[in-house]
């Protein structure tokens, strides 16, 4: 695959494209309050950020640009903040970080990573792992030492009532990790640091659960949900569910 990788500030053409891969995030992701308010807005407001990448040969052939894999990362304050390590909030705290210091124009110190998504008919072809490594060098570029990312192990979802903190420092024969997600950060050059143990929270009615899941959410306790990394808790007498998300800190140094 011939890929043509750039960021949105250099194609803005391409940012209504990049929303129209194939994709297969499970459904109650995409009703977390803080990626839904503020993943648009990096588009929008960090263009430089955001790394898109196009077929080049599917270009030629069709005569028009189509988006196979996008990047969003964010730049912050982080070690301005006196943080002695990386928050437990994780995904959803970087973010809401990123855009406060945007807001208050605070000189940003760090790249987090935020998400890679790779075109259903593109995976399987180590795009994921050229995106990454282009996140890097656009962070280097443009003057920074370190890429943090709190990283979605791919294959915890297989596996959702074993202990994140097992999960993240199991290695396979060779001594990489065992999650695949995981394994790419590591031969790009990342150091797994600590476990981010509340990265994302998605609460809703049971009402909404059952239609997010097509699961009945009638029972008091853990519910095993498809897509989740961990079960999500479930109170149908008080009619909601509320899941929390663990996701692991890998720090890229540049």
């Amino acid at each position: 695959m011939d890929l043509k990788i750039t960021t949105l500030a250099e194609r803005p053409e391409l940012a209504g494209p990049l929303w129209s891969m194939a994709e297969d995030w499970p459904e109650f992701i995409l009703h977390d309050p803080v990626g839904w308010s503020l993943i648009g807005r990096i588009v929008a407001d960090l263009p430089e950020y955001v790394l898109v990448a196009t077929d080049e040969d599917s270009d030629r052939r069709n005569g028009e640009s189509s988006v196979v894999a996008r990047a969003f990362s964010v730049p912050l304050a982080l070690r301005s903040r006196g943080e002695p390590a990386l928050p437990d909030g994780g995904w959803d705290q970087v973010l809401l970080w990123a855009f406060s210091d945007l807001r208050h124009g605070k000189e940003p110190d760090t790249v987090s990573a935020i998400e890679i998504t790779v075109d259903e008919a593109a995976r399987g072809k180590g795009v994921s792992a050229r995106m990454l490594a282009a996140m890097r060098d656009n962070a280097r570029a443009r003057g920074f030492r370190e890429v943090v990312a709190p990283v979605r192990p791919n294959a915890k979802h297989l596996e959702p009532a074993t202990p994140i903190d097992e999960y993240a420092h199991r290695t396979r024969e060779d001594g990489l990790p065992h999650d695949p997600w995981l394994r790419v950060h590591v031969r790009a050059g990342g150091v797994i640091e600590k476990v981010a143990h509340a990265s994302m929270t998605v609460s809703g009615s049971t009402a909404q659960w059952r239609e997010w899941t097509g699961l009945p959410f009638d029972e008091e306790g853990p519910v095993e949900v498809p897509g989740a990394l961990v079960p999500v808790h479930c109170e149908p007498e008080r009619g909601y569910g509320v899941y929390v998300e663990p996701n692991v800190w890998v720090r890229h140094t540049l």
